[in-house]
């Protein structure tokens, strides 16, 4: 029997259980600093988080999804970034992010978004047409995970990606 996921923007009565989702999806990551729900927290806290989407089922929160804006040094308006994305440990590999990445997609073009990246696997992020551009860099990061996605008409970024702030947020006290 599959259960029906909703997936929805996230909600004040939220916070607490997207922060324990992404933590969880996270531990024990090998390219994880541990840090997703605090950059989560500093984004919300700083008014960049442009898109928070969450999956329910059965009125648990099950997934969390974060869209922010992003700077390229080329000037390109309108790009956002990917990240994080958590699914649960045990709801994970039943189509769960994949929606939350669709939702999250679909809201950019709304929002009259003219792109999309991020850092992350290139097989997952594949299936939705990200892809490795040569012409977008982001320091630090191997190439073949650094992937955007041009939504709009004529979309195109060709500079090194600068995310928010938030990005460098760390454990409270850390």
């Amino acid at each position: 029997m599959t259960q029906e996921i909703t997936i929805r923007p996230e909600r004040p009565a939220d916070l607490e259980a997207i922060s324990r989702v992404t933590e969880a999806a996270f531990r024990g990551h090998p390219y994880s600093q541990n840090t997703e729900q605090f950059i989560i927290e500093a984004l919300r806290r700083s008014g960049a988080l442009s898109i928070s989407l969450v999956a329910v089922i059965n009125a648990q929160i099950v997934g969390h999804v974060a869209f922010s804006r992003v700077t390229i040094s080329d000037g390109s308006p309108d790009w956002y970034g990917l990240g994080p994305l958590a699914v649960a440990p045990e709801f994970q590999r039943r189509g769960i992010g994949q929606a939350l990445v669709r939702a999250g997609l679909a809201r950019l073009r709304e929002l009259g978004a003219k792109g999309c990246v991020l850092v992350g696997d290139p097989a997952f992020y594949g299936r939705f047409g990200f892809r490795s551009d040569p012409c977008c860099t982001l320091d630090g990061v191997p190439q073949e995970y650094v992937l955007s996605l041009p939504i709009g008409a004529n979309a195109q970024a060709c500079g090194t990606i600068t995310h928010h702030e938030a990005f460098t947020a760390c454990r409270p006290g850390a």
